[in-house]
């Protein structure tokens, strides 16, 4: 998750495109009147409205990229399924820009504020302004996202090299497969009028707010854990790093305490509060990462395991390709979504084979004693200490981003719509921010007092949050948004003149005529998700009882002193 820097995440004031926010676009005193500034999340907006729509903005950029003269000539040529694309105004050569709208507000008078009349090609150019990512930035931010072969080696470990590159593979292809799930939905539900922004505003046009309440609650709570994880992680390296002893094998300093240091740290450099301050810093932490690949590898191959991290080490499981959640996002900010699908297969692909080659070079050499994660496996305390350094910034960089994201997940679906709390644009919401960024970093530090073995609660949260985004949901959600697209009939659908829906009867029928035209893969999507709750509920298990087991036995307890990986 540490590439989620886009052009429209950059606002400060909140993206133009949304209602909510819109306000700050236009100015405090401004009240936009035209229909297009919608509600986020307005339950009386129909499936249909958002198809058609989506066909109209997908008719748009195909007329941009193989140069139709219209809308009308770009529907043809792309061949999707729209309801009658109303006919407007085409954009001028200038592109309006938010801050041109938004200058709109000085025109009027603090002292008897009116309404702005905001067009539609004005409104269209602000939304296109703020996607401006390439699939090549794409490919750059799925790669920083979810690279990170760490623990690739421990699962060698577990499972040997046949059993385990089966593994990798057919979870690589299933989770390449549940992206273009989401892009071929993101394509036909996402407009310029009604911009999709998050994997939670999939689950709500399909499904309605229930859902979308689940898959937030999800996000925040993976969005959590990962920080969590990462402060033990951190708090690991230190440890060793401070490790006295002829053997540097005792504890130098109290663990819990080298866990409570990151938080502190979280909780200031938390307050940087826009993805776009820290983007230089993430494309650094990728280079970091590859360093340290590069040299575990070269170290391992020439010195013998950590047996003491090894023997302390008790840990059962572990996830990859768990980077779909965000996936939503990048589509959000691409200037042409179609080209989605170029970004995510070479992302995976190179992915792929990174996790291949670094979990079997080193299963290769530390066989048993391969511990999780990696760096922390090597024997030479230099190279130990100089890895663990290196992890402690890039580690520290990636927390950053994940409490940024977790806390305006936490900020705008909860402390905002349901207690009111202000829009982050304003000053009253950067002040709330101050308070809620140590919150979230003391709860983050709590998590990982209480279970500091770093696989067993990465396998937790991977098996009940990461595996869902990437394998469960995707399947789920696109059985219930084509059974509802190939349910309509002659004579349906969206009416831009009256702005009403019309349809010709609804209940079970409806869902049955629509399951049935599709059958084949609405069945294999079915079968998809349920396969993947059964994964769940085994890791879920298999982590609470390595939990179980960990406390059992001499390793760490919650809130001690004792590090994971000393003697």
């Amino acid at each position: 998750m540490a590439g989620t820097m886009g052009g429209g995440m950059n606002l400060d004031g909140g993206d133009p495109r949304m209602g909510s926010s819109a306000g700050q676009a236009f100015g405090d005193n401004s009240t936009p009147t035209r229909k297009a500034v919608q509600k986020t999340h307005d339950p009386s907006v129909t499936l249909e409205e958002y198809l058609h729509y989506a066909a109209i903005a997908r008719a748009d950029q195909t007329a941009l990229m193989e140069g139709a003269s219209s809308s009308d000539d770009a529907l043809k040529v792309s061949g999707l399924r729209g309801f009658n694309p109303f006919k407007g105004t085409k954009a001028g050569t200038h592109a309006v820009t938010s801050v041109e709208i938004a200058e709109k507000s000085t025109e009027v008078s603090p002292d008897r504020p009116e309404p702005i009349v905001i067009t539609d090609e004005e409104y269209i150019q602000a939304s296109r302004a703020v996607r401006t990512a390439t699939w090549g930035a794409v490919f750059f931010l799925i790669t920083t996202d979810i690279l990170g072969p760490w623990s690739t080696a421990w699962a060698f470990r577990q499972m040997g090299y046949g059993p385990g590159a089966a593994l990798y593979t057919v979870f690589g292809v299933l989770a390449g497969y549940g992206g273009w799930l989401l892009w071929k939905m993101f394509l036909a539900l996402d407009s310029d009028r009604y911009p999709l922004r998050t994997y939670a505003d999939i689950a709500f046009r399909i499904y309605g707010p229930v859902t979308r309440h689940l898959i937030t609650f999800l996000q925040s709570l993976q969005l959590l854990f990962a920080v969590g994880i990462i402060v033990v992680a951190n708090g690991q390296s230190l440890s060793q790093m401070a490790a006295k002893g002829p053997d540097l094998s005792q504890n130098g300093a109290c663990f819990i305490i080298l866990c409570f240091v990151w938080a502190i740290a979280g909780m200031l450099l938390g307050q940087i509060r826009t993805l776009a301050k820290l983007g230089y810093l993430a494309n650094f932490a990728i280079w970091l990462n590859v360093f340290t690949i590069i040299s575990t590898m070269a170290i391992v191959a020439h010195s013998g395991p950590n047996y003491v991290a090894a023997d302390k080490a008790y840990k059962i499981a572990v996830y990859s390709y768990g980077g779909a959640m965000l996936f939503v996002e990048f589509m959000a900010e691409m200037r042409r979504p179609f080209d989605f699908w170029k970004g995510m297969l070479c992302a995976q692909l190179f992915i792929y084979f990174v996790y291949m080659l670094y979990g079997m070079f080193i299963y290769s050499y530390q066989g048993q004693y391969t511990i999780n994660p990696a760096p922390q496996g090597v024997s030479i305390y230099a190279w130990q200490t100089a890895n663990n350094a290196i992890g402690l910034v890039s580690s520290l960089i990636a927390a950053m981003l994940y409490g940024n994201i977790g806390i305006k997940v936490v900020y705008n679906n909860l402390l905002m719509e349901f207690l009111h709390f202000p829009h982050l644009g304003r000053r009253a919401g950067k002040l709330c921010w101050i308070a809620v960024v140590p919150v979230y970093w003391a709860l983050a530090f709590i998590v990982a007092a209480a279970i500091p073995q770093i696989s067993n609660l990465s396998g937790f949260i991977a098996a009940l949050c990461i595996l869902q985004f990437s394998y469960t949901f995707p399947p789920f959600l696109h059985v219930g948004f084509r059974v509802q697209h190939d349910a309509l009939q002659e004579g349906e659908g969206f009416d831009p003149a009256t702005g009403q829906t019309h349809r010709h009867d609804g209940g079970w029928r409806r869902w049955v005529r629509g399951y049935k035209k599709a059958w084949l893969m609405n069945t294999w999507n079915l079968v998809f998700m349920l396969g993947s709750l059964t994964t769940a509920v085994l890791g879920i298990y298999s982590s609470v009882l390595g939990m179980i087991e960990s406390y059992a036995s001499d390793a760490s307890t919650s809130f001690g002193c004792d590090s994971p990986v000393l003697g």
